[in-house]
């Protein structure tokens, strides 16, 4: 019994780590996406210093979503708790 309490809160865990992480990822996209148009209308010379910042601040925020995954992923199938 105590065993599937485990599995069930592993699982939930997970689902849970990955979808805020999701969320949190897109939230994150559109607010540095927006901002990069705005600075784009403001001084159109720019737009190669500000795409290059846009990319890295993307690839940044895409990093937190693999990390949940990977977490997601330890709690799933290396949990020690589960024997």
């Amino acid at each position: 019994m105590e065993n599937s309490i485990m599995v069930i809160g592993a699982f939930l865990a997970a689902g849970i780590a990955i979808g805020l992480a999701a969320v949190g990822a897109s939230i994150g996209n559109g607010l540095v996406t927006s901002k990069f148009i705005e600075g784009i209308s403001r001084q159109p010379e720019a737009k190669g210093t500000l795409l290059v910042n846009m990319l890295i601040s993307v690839g940044l925020i895409e990093a937190v979503p693999i990390i949940a995954t990977v977490i997601a992923i330890v709690l799933l199938y290396a949990n020690p708790l589960l024997k």
